[in-house]
């Protein structure tokens, strides 16, 4: 069986994630959603907000499931998850510079592999920092969110 782990903070999922791990699971047999959590970052969801978010969204793909990576090297996450590969979505160069050297640094740690996909034109403006921040201001992001995601910010006070 063929296993992918495609990693994220999904801060929150939109559908550009959705289109790449929908994409991924048709490539692989199983594909581990891993949910991280960047320090560095002030995240809008909760590690559990998100996970659950991303179950309801994904209820209709085959072979996904949902994961918390925890701490630690993504590297030895795909190792104990028994993953043959990262897949990473790509919207532009920028993304795929950003990815190539830790893409490297991944195969040297364990030997996991990482499977480019490049976003669909649709999506490669979308990131989960601009959607949080129009929404945030008023704007209409109906059209790049899933439904989970948004009974979430209509739920707020």
């Amino acid at each position: 069986m063929r296993r992918a782990v495609c990693p994220g903070s999904f801060d929150p999922i939109h559908k550009g994630h959705i289109e790449i791990i929908a994409r991924a699971s048709s490539l692989f047999d199983e594909v581990v959603v891993a949910v991280s959590t960047n320090y560095s970052k002030r995240h809008r969801f909760s590690e559990e907000e998100r996970i659950a978010m991303i179950t309801e969204t994904l209820t209709g793909l085959r072979g996904i499931s949902v994961l918390p990576m925890g701490d630690g090297l993504l590297a030895d996450f795909c190792r104990d998850a028994g993953a043959d590969a990262i897949v990473k979505g790509l919207r532009s160069t920028a993304d795929y510079q950003y990815e190539v050297p830790m893409a490297a640094m991944n195969r040297h740690l364990t030997g996991v592999e990482t499977v480019f996909l490049l976003a669909d034109n649709k999506y490669t403006h979308l990131s989960s920092s601009l959607l949080r921040e129009v929404q945030a201001l008023g704007g209409d992001v109906e059209d790049y969110l899933p439904r989970a995601v948004l009974n979430r910010f209509r739920d707020e006070p």
